[in-house]
């Protein structure tokens, strides 16, 4: 009976150990409990204890963690760089489009100078940190790891092909060698529209055909610049018999012509429904072309002909540029005018040496214009033109 007691109590102090070293593995944590208890109060093994139990060896604490693989620790991670990961917003999803090489690369020097080169977009480690090197480690291997470092972090250099040839060549007879014309221009429907001499025709740069839209009436009249609207199939058509001329190009069709210059109208420039219009006459006009009197407001700041005209893309700003080497950038004052004529504009520059008829608003910088020059300046300037600094 005795024997078969101790059999009984051995067995279950067995599987009680077995169970605790089980649940300690299991939580990744050491065996803690001291086996004192558990420890033989005599020196004879696998005979019966004085007090009726069965001796058990005594078991020896691990001297390491047991971490599981499928449970982060909380000692390889940081939890601020973890809590900014996951509550980040994300609403900025067109970023990558206008993204600039050099911001990118000023981002992964910010973040390696944060987080001293080991910026990651992890947020749970299944590993503990590696242990930190003594004060006077030296790595023979140093060089070979860190020889590439800065290179990853200098600014990359960007090179942009440029053609040589053109990629199509089209013939355009009685193309006007004038340079204060305007009279090429490509709408949103990849529809280019070509003034040759007296006519206007259609090049669709997607099948490539090609046809004739209107021709001027009359003798020794021609087309002095064109213009298409910014949505839709409308063309506006400046003439040299000092008229402004607004088609269909779907009916082929002139559906309005209106007068008001004194001279050829060699500059267009669409905001809307309102029309801009700049001649020899050094006038430029504003026609609403949704009513019957179209005229609506005039402006005088030029002393020799409008060869440049363009509206911002907000539509509140407009930039003229003359033969007298003037740039005006003019707002919607005119509308203050009793009779809507308006003969001081927001900004007079006259940096220029030259002619100014390239003109361009960046399409994606409120207030950001560039103005060129003739051949006498040679000259791209810049221009805030909510400031008129250039």
């Amino acid at each position: 009976n005795e024997r078969s007691i101790c059999r009984n109590n051995y067995q279950r102090t067995m599987n009680t150990a077995t169970y605790e070293s089980c649940l300690d593995a299991m939580q990744g944590t050491p065996l803690k409990r001291v086996s004192q208890r558990n420890a033989p109060s005599s020196s004879h093994h696998g005979g019966p204890s004085i007090d009726g139990e069965t001796p058990k060896r005594g078991r020896t604490p691990s001297s390491r963690p047991h971490g599981d693989r499928f449970i982060p620790q909380r000692s390889a991670m940081d939890l601020d760089v973890s809590h900014f990961e996951l509550t980040r917003s994300h609403q900025n999803e067109n970023a990558g489009v206008n993204a600039s090489p050099a911001k990118e690369e000023y981002k992964k020097e910010l973040a390696a100078n944060l987080f001293a080169g080991q910026a990651t977009n992890k947020v749970l480690a299944f590993k503990a940190k590696a242990p930190a090197a003594p004060a006077d480690h030296q790595n023979s291997l140093r060089v070979l790891y860190t020889q590439n470092r800065e290179a990853g972090l200098a600014p990359k250099k960007y090179s942009r092909h440029i053609p040589q040839a053109p990629e199509r060549i089209l013939d355009a007879p009685e193309l006007l060698d004038d340079y204060y014309l305007n009279l090429l221009d490509w709408n949103s429907s990849n529809v280019l529209g070509v003034a040759l001499g007296d006519s206007i025709y259609l090049w669709n740069a997607s099948d490539g055909s090609i046809q004739q839209l209107m021709q001027t009436p009359g003798e020794n009249t021609h087309v002095t610049s064109l213009s298409w609207v910014q949505e839709g199939t409308y063309m506006a058509v400046g003439t040299s018999d000092h008229k402004v001329q607004i088609w269909d190009v779907e009916r082929l069709k002139q559906v309005r012509c209106m007068s008001g210059h004194r001279a050829r109208v060699s500059s267009l420039s669409w905001n809307g429904p309102l029309l801009s219009s700049g001649g020899r006459d050094s006038v430029i006009m504003h026609h609403d072309v949704r009513v019957a009197e179209h005229k609506v407001g005039t402006l005088r700041g030029h002393a020799q002909e409008v060869c440049g005209l363009k509206w911002s893309p907000s539509g509140n700003q407009l930039a003229s540029g003359g033969n007298d080497n003037i740039l005006n950038i003019w707002d919607d004052r005119y509308t203050a005018s009793s009779n809507g004529v308006c003969d001081q504009p927001m900004f007079r520059l006259d940096q220029h040496q030259a002619a100014v008829k390239a003109l361009a608003w960046c399409p994606w910088q409120r207030n950001l214009l560039a103005s060129g020059g003739g051949t006498a300046d040679r000259m791209i300037r810049f221009w805030n033109s909510s400031t008129g600094a250039c």
